[in-house]
């Protein structure tokens, strides 16, 4: 497997480096390109790790289409980049330091990528808030990894409070999806075993419950796949 990591590497980082060049212009010329762009780069890291790292992905269950919130369990940097595949547009909500890197990170912001910063306290989650309902508004799915940490297989952070805050301001239903990825690929996105990424879509939770039930259910839910060991 190591040839392949290496032969991975080389191959979507030399690629990636394209699309990122290519995107910071559209950034400035035309956005619409630049989604087509983000798109087409998802796609790439798809055909790269099934092609290359021997490693494909399915979905397990019915994947709604609609702008709904969409709950995620992070585990890896792969299924960050796989987002635009998976969703419309969708505005993804990711840690703020990702916006500083260079070129990338005004591609990210000009997609619509929503920077937080965790240590911002109540004013950022006041930020967060406000783009998020703009985001719904503009009928993008919105994409949260509640759990706001890359976790190994086994682990089960508590959610952090901007899941509840989200959940209560946009009123729209909530599709938790479980994921494996870290069974297949490192934190980092690169492969370490062949075989099937799973995305096990959990049953839709409507808005408006008390925050402890909807938590509870969307930790649950994120969680189906995370057996140690598997």
């Amino acid at each position: 497997m190591t040839l392949r990591r290496i032969l991975y590497a080389i191959i979507f980082y030399g690629g990636s480096t394209i699309y990122v060049l290519l995107g910071t212009i559209m950034a400035f010329v035309n956005k619409e390109l630049l989604a087509r762009i983000a798109e087409n780069w998802s796609w790439f890291q798809n055909n790269c790790m099934a092609h290359i790292g021997g490693v494909t992905v399915r979905i397990d269950g019915e994947l709604p289409r609609e702008p709904f919130l969409y709950a995620i369990k992070h585990e890896s940097y792969f299924e960050t980049i796989d987002m635009p595949r998976l969703f419309d547009r969708p505005a993804v909500i990711a840690k703020g330091e990702l916006l500083k890197i260079p070129l990338w990170g005004v591609v990210a912001s000009t997609y619509g990528l929503i920077g937080i910063d965790r240590a911002g306290g109540a004013k950022e989650l006041r930020a967060l808030m406000k783009t998020g309902r703009a985001m719904s508004a503009a009928g993008r799915p919105i994409v949260i990894f509640p759990e706001g940490t890359r976790a190994l297989p086994g682990e089960a952070p508590p959610l952090r409070s901007g899941f509840a805050g989200l959940y209560k301001l946009l009123n729209i239903p909530v599709v938790p999806i479980a994921v494996n990825s870290r069974q297949h690929v490192d934190r980092n996105g690169l492969p370490v075993r062949k075989g099937v990424i799973t995305y096990l879509i959990g049953e839709t939770i409507p808005p408006g419950l008390p925050r402890e039930e909807a938590e509870a259910r969307v930790h649950t839910a994120i969680n189906a796949l995370n057996l140690p060991g598997a």
